[in-house]
């Protein structure tokens, strides 16, 4: 196994930095403090701002083959320190070896796309003459970037959902402070090492471990052009409301469903849910929560997820044999078994799981569960899920709208008429068919609808988000 040192520094415009090691970060699996990092005050995030001021003009001259040469050195970087990230990973966050070596997979593949994307931002050239008044006009428009912008990633996924924030910019030229999750935040700042060995203009990035406090200015700044935050609906809209004129990208929790029609091949979908609903101990928001199944299907469905349920490894997430590792934090993990005895105190069943050592959390089903029960109607955001049964195509879809949350859903199906209609009417960012809503490829367009946020993440569409369209009109 790679080893990690005692203490790492933040980045301040480009360079690393040591004021204090006041962050302590534990290894999540056995609860001591793994390593410090330094802590961003209000005023070292002052000044990382200006620097995105200072660097705004020079990050938007700097020519596209620069930039994809930036994102290349990242890739080239990552894949020589892969064992050292996914170690990192199992630290600080207990993801189960596998499930983090697939997260550095998906953080080459993300700056990969970024790279590819950084000579393709184009524009287009339109005909003005529309009516008598415009003849001899024509318009041409760019994108030009938006300008300092502020990150904040959540601790799930710390590598690739803050690349979706890094790499994007980095691919249109922006300058940025990323805000890491402070129980994360090597990840973060193990890409920053990386970027500083590059030739990026000073200012271009600076990436802060600070308290909920102390980062006020992330959002609140107006030198900040846009806020791009992942993570709680409930902190997504809150911080929407401080942020003032800037543009903001919200990509906030879910509760996702899975619906397995009569027709559905049964072993093929029991393996993707079970996969969808205990990979990384639950924790992601598109986390398969609800599991609505056809009434034809629904006993040898329930017995075939039992069973592979039952035999699921939890325990340490360094060993590979390890597929649910603990819960990121001991509040989290006394949340979630109080809300699965509040399920069962109002008449649910529990199919398996259902226990908790500290922080591990069996993977657990439940079924005949009240639909005003919390792990029905909130983010559970780990390793549990609710059985559901249906008879009519129309109630499964329907089951599926009922949450407040709209970020993806899954249906299992081998009617092609059922798969239109399913996406024309399920109120979701994302539709996957025979998938699980769990699924994500990093250059697909990526967001949700009702409180699960605002805007799409996936490479290109980041960078949309994080450019202007420049219009020019030119009279012959």
């Amino acid at each position: 196994m790679p080893t990690l040192k005692d203490t790492y520094p933040l980045y301040l415009c480009n360079r690393a930095e040591q004021p204090n090691t006041d962050l302590e970060v534990t290894d999540k699996f056995t609860g001591e403090v793994a390593f410090k990092t330094a802590l961003a005050t209000p005023e070292i995030i002052d000044k990382a701002i200006a620097g995105t001021v200072r660097a705004a003009e020079p990050m938007a001259r700097l020519a596209s083959y620069r930039r994809k040469a930036v994102l290349m050195h990242c890739v080239e970087r990552f894949r020589e320190r892969f064992d050292e990230l996914a170690y990192s990973l199992c630290v600080e966050a207990g993801k189960p070896i596998g499930d983090a070596e697939g997260e550095v997979t998906r953080l080459i593949d993300t700056f990969e796309i970024a790279a590819e994307e950084s000579v393709r931002m184009g524009g287009e050239v339109m005909p003005l003459d529309i009516s008598e008044r415009a003849e001899g006009y024509q318009a041409i428009w760019k994108r030009v970037p938006v300008g300092p912008c502020s990150f904040i990633s959540p601790f799930n996924f710390p590598l690739n959902l803050a690349a979706h924030k890094i790499a994007p910019a980095l691919a249109v030229g922006c300058p940025f402070v990323l805000k890491p999750a402070s129980k994360t935040p090597l990840g973060a700042l193990i890409i920053g090492e990386i970027l500083a060995e590059t030739d990026l203009p000073e200012g271009a990035f600076s990436i802060l471990p600070a308290s909920r406090d102390g980062a006020d200015l992330f959002t609140e700044d107006e030198r900040l052009k846009l806020l791009s935050f992942t993570g709680s609906d409930t902190v997504g809209w809150a911080l929407k409301a401080k942020a003032g004129k800037k543009k903001v990208v919200l990509e906030l929790g879910g509760n996702a469903a899975v619906v397995i029609d009569h027709d559905a091949d049964l072993d093929d979908a029991c393996e993707r849910v079970i996969k969808g609903t205990f990979y990384q101990s639950g924790q992601s928001c598109i986390s398969v929560q609800r599991i609505v199944i056809h009434e034809d299907v629904y006993d040898d469905f329930r017995e075939k997820l039992v069973a592979a349920a039952k035999d699921l490894k939890v325990g340490d997430p360094k060993k590979r044999e390890t597929f649910i590792g603990p819960m990121i934090d001991d509040d989290e993990a006394e949340r979630l078994e109080s809300w699965i005895a509040e399920a069962v105190e109002n008449g649910a069943t529990v199919l398996c799981g259902g226990g908790r050592d500290g922080r591990l959390v069996e993977a657990t089903l439940l079924e005949n569960v009240d639909r005003s029960a919390k792990i029905v109607n909130e983010e559970a955001f780990g390793p549990v899920a609710v059985l559901m049964k249906f008879r009519d195509w129309d109630d499964a879809l329907a089951e599926v709208n009922r949450s407040e949350f709209g970020l993806q859903a899954g249906i299992f199906t081998r009617d092609l008429f059922k798969v239109l209609d399913a996406w024309d009417r399920v109120d979701v960012g994302g539709l996957m068919v025979n998938e699980i809503p769990s699924y994500r490829v990093d250059n697909m367009p990526y967001g949700g609808v009702k409180n699960s946020g605002l805007g799409r993440e996936g490479v290109r569409f980041s960078m949309e988000d994080m450019t202007e369209i420049r219009n020019m009109v030119i009279r012959r």
